[in-house]
């Protein structure tokens, strides 16, 4: 079977060809020691990090590619001294930085102005609770919030949009209410909810049920219906199927309030405004692999910095090369590849399930989304389409650790 090949989403790109999302992992070098850390972050630089020359090198790509967004992020960028150069040099390339620096002491008022000036078009904060108590447990540094909260002040002062990024699991999953009224009052303009996958020192004693996801995912519902800000979702691509099938039951009833079986939301209609925001994340259908790279400190490319499975490193590649022709981001590229009830899924083309979730919890990056309850209309789940591990063999190149 061929593969099926990506029309050109709404964002224009064909992602058999570049990707809508690029993330450099400038260091790994971070003074925090967060609980869900991808990275597993130590405080001294790995002595192989990309040089600045090298770091360039790869800006230089990105630009070629013509790759919308571009993140730094880490460990924590600002541990990295030319961090402002290389800034500065991918905006001369006219290419769109955004940051995602850990709120530690080097995250100053000064430094702040720095990446303003440098060209950032946008800081990603990780704000985990809303209250100290709940964020700086998770983020393993006392006082965590509190410079967090300073930090987005700084940023809206220095006119930097601000995007919050919120890891949800066990420790958190009931403040999404309180946490969005906090950001209300800090003027994010979008908040990114990221589901846990259990990697790096991310626990699987942690990671919500699919019954939880749903729960999760029917909050941010109610949520998108009132709140100022973008909402859109990492590692849950299953909320995009949840996201349609309510929008489509309420074209159904007729008008926009949430269906009966959503009885239990206290938001009223969507505004127009707000139900643009909220499909526009839907209908980009980005998924590990499929419009996103990720680049290590080191320059390994993986399909997404929690599905670490080597696909090739840029100093020894060109990047526009291993993205369209690496046997993984290939594999995750086709859907008909998908197995278990992912392949059988009326949803797969927008939803996908998280492939990088699929491989922590069963080795085997194609299996079905372990976190998903959806029942596609064709399956019938047999004891053979259990997902399976696979060995490193089926992709190119070993399994190399973030």
């Amino acid at each position: 079977m061929q593969p099926m090949r990506n029309i050109p989403g709404r964002d224009g790109i064909n992602y058999d060809e570049s990707p809508f999302l690029a993330i450099w992992e400038v260091t790994q070098s971070c003074d925090l020691a967060c609980k869900h850390c991808r990275a597993a972050a130590q405080p001294i630089p790995h002595p192989d990090q990309l040089t600045n020359a090298e770091g360039k090198a790869l800006i230089d790509q990105i630009a070629e590619m013509q790759i919308p967004i571009f993140v730094l992020t880490g460990g924590d960028p600002l541990k990295r001294s030319d961090v402002f150069e290389l800034i500065r040099y991918a905006a001369g390339k006219g290419v769109k930085v955004a940051l995602t620096p850990s709120a530690t002491p080097l995250l100053t008022r000064e430094a702040i102005f720095q990446l303003k000036e440098a060209g950032l078009v946008r800081l990603g904060i990780s704000l985990d609770g809303s209250t100290p108590q709940i964020h700086d447990a998770f983020r393993g540094l006392a006082g965590a919030w509190a410079r967090t909260i300073q930090a987005i002040e700084w940023a809206n002062e220095a006119g930097i949009p601000i995007q919050v990024h919120t890891t949800i699991s066990r420790h958190n999953a009931h403040d999404l209410d309180n946490l969005c009224n906090l950001f209300e009052k800090l003027a994010i303009v979008m908040w990114n909810v990221f589901l846990l996958v259990p990697v790096g020192r991310g626990q699987l004693a942690d990671l919500l049920s699919g019954d939880e996801f749903e729960q999760v995912f029917a909050k941010i519902y109610e949520l998108s219906h009132r709140v100022n800000f973008q909402i859109k979702t990492t590692e849950a691509m299953h909320y995009r199927r949840y996201l349609l099938q309510h929008n489509l039951e309420e074209r159904r009833i007729g008008h926009g309030n949430p269906p009966a079986s959503a009885s239990t939301y206290e938001a009223g209609a969507p505004t127009t405004e707000a139900r643009t925001r909220n499909m526009g994340w839907a209908t980009r259908r980005v998924n590990d692999g499929k419009g996103f790279l990720f680049i290590s400190h080191v320059g390994n490319v993986y399909p997404s910095g929690f599905l670490p499975i080597y696909a090739g490193n840029v100093r020894e590649a060109p990047l526009a090369g291993i993205y369209r022709n690496g046997s993984i981001f290939k594999a995750l590229r086709d859907s008909s590849q998908l197995k278990g009830k992912c392949g059988a899924c009326e949803y797969k083309e927008i939803c996908g399930g998280s492939r990088a979730r699929a491989y922590a919890l069963t080795g085997d990056p194609l299996a079905q989304e372990p976190c998903c309850i959806y029942q596609p209309r064709n399956w019938t789940p047999l004891p053979k389409d259990e997902p399976a591990a696979v060995s490193q063999s089926e992709f190119a190149g070993p399994l190399v650790t973030l």
